[in-house]
């Protein structure tokens, strides 16, 4: 017993002894231009340009709205005509203002709508002339999501709480790739937690999926929250299923992959896989999207 004791005693002091302080010196790393733009059938391209911020940058309204990028020269083209898109504004009730690229309302020659099967080549050149591009195609609608019901959510028989479910036709052939959004009551449109997928398992066959709610990433709490993911009676519900590129499906799912792990020191870790030239940071994504609705009854 003694002899044991003893052990004890020399291991903890060799543990102890092991300790030591390591100050880590995290280098700020130069800015790199961040890309958001998307196109979809039926709508004008969307393009949001702002500049990275360090990892341990503080984060306010002020230091976001400073980000953005302002008089940029952005070109979008279907092959057959070539556009400059027009700096826009918009405030919200807050005083925060926001900054974006779309179509020029004063020059009604400088439109272009997104179509169904059609590649659109987006060029960037910024003040200090460096230039970025990136191509996108806005598929035709191959998966679709046939209906959509609801079931009062299991195992909470004395809330609110549904379950919203779609029926879904993968035509046969590898390849198929989509993302998925909901808006709840005239909100705007949120991705689901993980909303981009491909055909891997689904290939071929017609299936019945689960449809949690899209949400806000800047709601921290919400997928935290033993509301998550359920819609409530009352609601009116707009479901929006796109086809995708594979180039925007691999920038979705990394990201969200990213997302998903931050924080976690067992993930592995994993590069985002953007589709804009030049080392920016971001992606161009073609949608071609469907809708469908439904009014789950109070």
């Amino acid at each position: 017993m003694k002899n044991k004791r003893l052990f004890f005693l020399f291991t903890a002091v060799i543990f102890f002894s092991c300790e030591r302080t390591v100050d880590l010196k995290v280098n700020n790393q130069q800015s790199k231009l961040v890309v958001d733009a998307s196109i979809e059938n039926n709508l004008p391209p969307v393009v949001i340009l702002s500049t990275s911020l360090n990892y341990f940058s503080s984060i306010s309204p002020q230091e976001l709205q400073a980000s953005f990028v302002h008089n940029a020269v952005v070109t979008i083209s279907d092959g057959n005509k070539t556009i400059q898109l027009a700096e826009n504004s918009y405030t919200d009730s807050s005083g925060y203002s926001f900054y974006y690229y779309s179509l020029n309302a004063a020059n009604p020659s400088q439109i272009i709508i997104g179509k169904f099967n059609t590649t659109y080549n987006l060029r960037i050149q910024l003040s200090d002339s460096s230039v970025y591009t990136s191509t996108t195609t806005i598929k035709t609608l191959r998966k679709t999501c046939d209906s959509l019901w609801w079931t009062p959510a299991p195992d909470n028989p004395d809330t609110s709480r549904c379950v919203l479910y779609g029926l879904f036709h993968d035509p046969p052939g590898l390849g198929d790739y989509v993302r998925y959004f909901t808006s709840v009551n005239g909100q705007p449109f949120y991705p689901g937690y993980t909303s981009a997928f491909d055909d891997g398992v689904t290939d071929g066959t017609t299936y019945t999926f689960q449809i949690p709610q899209g949400y806000n990433r800047n709601d921290t709490l919400k997928v935290s929250s033993d509301d998550y993911g359920f819609f409530h009676r009352g609601d009116s519900i707009t479901f929006k299923f796109c086809d995708i590129d594979k180039a925007t499906f691999d920038f979705w799912r990394t990201w969200e992959f990213a997302y998903q792990s931050n924080g976690n020191p067992f993930s592995s870790p994993i590069k985002v896989l953007g589709n804009i030239s030049n080392n920016a940071l971001g992606a161009f994504s073609g949608y071609a999207a469907q809708y469908r609705s439904i009014i789950i009854p109070k």
